[in-house]
């Protein structure tokens, strides 16, 4: 990994992934972001050089671009001079295609394409990750260790990116859904809100935990709490009879409709 990082984009997962390079122990970091306020919380905050000028990228050995997607047509010819084959350029702007970004920047540089998740915030982050064709060996590895401290990553075809998205990268707005729900659920039926937000938290985080540290199917672990005409089989038949899994299925099959047509 380079000894120079500059991040365009000081949001979320700008930030995120700015903290996550300096965990993994490349403190020089520097982060492009227009808005002033913005800017004095990062210099405060993570003690690191942040501002408006794109001149801050000079000299990085990575590019992380933290930005929306609409905005980097108008980036790429601001950037091409900025930036060499000795650059890596790690992408998350959801849907724009590693070709589009090699094409906008000229020369042969290395884009590595990646769609992380919020998670990433608090170290359990999801990475989808599909290098261009400038990409070495070496540079994935290091993309990958510089996207440690924020969770997991798993290196895909770039074609299956869209799948991706529509799984891990939205999938967290999938489980909040499913938590209002169950919050709501609990509330109606009598309880505090503090007490049902409690008990659908813990309840969302051991099943996860379980989830992923069993060797048995999700299949499997569902049937494991549902008895025969109990009150989750209750639930899960009304869930069937409602539709729900056929309704979960079909909108993240637009989600990855979605990412495609944004790309």
């Amino acid at each position: 990994m380079g000894k120079r990082t500059a991040v365009l984009g000081g949001g979320v997962m700008g930030s995120t992934l700015m903290r996550s390079v300096i965990a993994a122990g490349h403190p020089d970091v520097v982060v492009i972001e227009k808005n002033s306020e913005r800017v004095k919380e990062l210099v405060r905050d993570y003690r690191v050089t942040a501002g408006p000028d794109l001149e801050l990228i000079d000299g990085a050995d990575v590019l992380i671009l933290a930005v929306k997607p609409q905005d980097v047509p108008a980036l790429l010819p601001q950037l091409a001079d900025r930036v060499s084959d000795a650059t890596i350029v790690v992408s998350l702007a959801a849907g724009v295609k590693t070709t589009t970004l090699e094409a906008g920047l000229g020369h042969q540089i290395p884009v590595v394409r990646v769609m992380p998740n919020t998670p990433a915030v608090v170290g359990e982050g999801m990475f989808g990750v599909s290098p261009g064709v400038h990409v070495s060996a070496e540079q994935l590895e290091s993309v990958e260790e510089l996207l440690a401290a924020g969770g997991k990553s798993i290196v895909i075809p770039e074609d299956q990116q869209d799948a991706l998205t529509s799984v891990s990268g939205s999938g967290p707005a999938y489980v909040f859904y499913l938590a209002e729900s169950m919050i709501a659920a609990g509330v109606a039926e009598g309880l505090d809100p503090d007490v049902a937000r409690q008990l659908t938290n813990q309840t969302l985080v051991g099943a996860a935990k379980l989830l992923a540290e069993s060797t048995e199917t999700p299949a499997e672990l569902r049937r494991q709490v549902t008895s025969p005409k109990g009150a989750t089989y209750e639930a899960t038949t009304t869930f069937d009879e409602s539709g729900v899994a056929a309704g979960l299925v079909k909108g993240i099959r637009a989600a990855a409709k979605r990412s495609a047509e944004l790309g």
